[in-house]
């Protein structure tokens, strides 16, 4: 029997430091990416992968934004639907690429996928994820007078707006996502967390001004899938325990339980490591079997078990 996992891919397999993001940078990062998922597929694996979105949705926020005056504008929701197909997109072309280069004919396809949220969460209380560009002060005061914004300063780099990142409750497309994968398919699927919608007792759906973080909807859906294995790409190769200082140490093999511990300790800060580490908490918790954390230059050294964090539930 073929084994699956749900690869989630980070913002750098896409847009690196230093890129300005142009469609050829992300293509030529989407099939180095490819190359080890398609060497993934070629041991037998069956995928489903996830991605994030954020540089792609503050762009189109802007791009949104600065054409006001002469298209109609797109709310947050459209936004995240517009780069969940254009990184589908690209994602896609390259793993074509990459399985016909192994002599594999496996079919891709991407998933518009929404994802729900619930309209009573606390996070839309205090909303804290940043989106975006960045805006002086003056600018950031007319959009919160004129547009509703909630508004904060960002790392002493300007004002941003900020939006409420809630929990996510239920995948809608999760039965379409397995009938793919059990049909042979590579499906790429939840990009950016899925689009944030919220559906009313009538039944109606509507969507939400929020961003589902990329981990832990990936996390939701690797449990329904009821995967083998749960693979967090990153651009660290370890998750590391005191991170950036002397004492810094790779963590190769590690059980839930213990990660619990490092993780009450304030090991894994909620601006890094933190929600992925939390993602691969929840899936274990929910009956998965393994977490990898690496970063996708070792994710085929890492499926062999020779590099990478691995998480276990015992």
């Amino acid at each position: 029997m073929s084994r699956t996992a749900l690869i989630a891919i980070g913002g750098n397999s896409l847009i690196r430091a230093g890129e300005r993001g142009t469609i050829e940078e992300q293509l030529s990062n989407a099939h180095a990416t490819a190359r080890s998922l398609a060497a993934m597929v070629q041991r037998g694996w069956r995928i489903v992968i996830t991605h994030g979105n954020g540089p792609q949705v503050g762009a189109a926020l802007l791009r949104s934004e600065r054409a006001a005056g002469e298209v109609y504008t797109h709310p947050l929701d459209v936004c995240v639907a517009t780069t969940q197909s254009e990184i589908g997109y690209l994602l896609q072309r390259a793993m074509e690429y990459e399985l016909r280069t192994l002599g594999l004919s496996t079919p891709v396809t991407t998933v518009l996928t929404q994802v729900r949220v619930d309209a009573a969460d606390p996070a839309f209380l205090n909303p804290s994820k940043p989106i975006g560009p960045f805006y002086s002060k003056q600018e950031a005061e007319q959009k919160r007078r004129k547009l509703g914004w909630d508004i904060v300063e960002d790392s002493a780099r300007g004002y941003r707006r900020v939006v409420a990142s809630p929990e996510p409750k239920e995948i809608f497309e999760q039965h379409i996502i397995r009938h793919l994968l059990d049909q042979g398919m590579i499906v790429i699927a939840c990009g950016g967390g899925g689009i944030p919608v919220i559906e009313h007792k009538d039944h109606r759906v509507e969507g939400s001004e929020a961003v589902i973080d990329k981990d832990r909807a990936s996390a939701l859906l690797a449990a329904e899938l009821n995967v083998d294995l749960f693979a967090i790409s990153t651009d660290a190769r370890h998750v590391y325990l005191d991170f950036k200082k002397p004492t810094q140490r790779a963590l190769d093999r590690i059980t839930v339980d213990e990660l619990q511990r490092h993780y009450d300790d304030g090991q894994f800060p909620p601006g890094s490591m933190g929600p992925k580490v939390e993602s691969a908490m929840r899936f274990l918790r929910d009956g998965g079997r393994e977490v990898i954390i690496t970063s996708f230059e070792y994710l085929t050294d890492a499926i062999e078990g020779d590099d990478g964090t691995h998480i276990v539930s015992a």
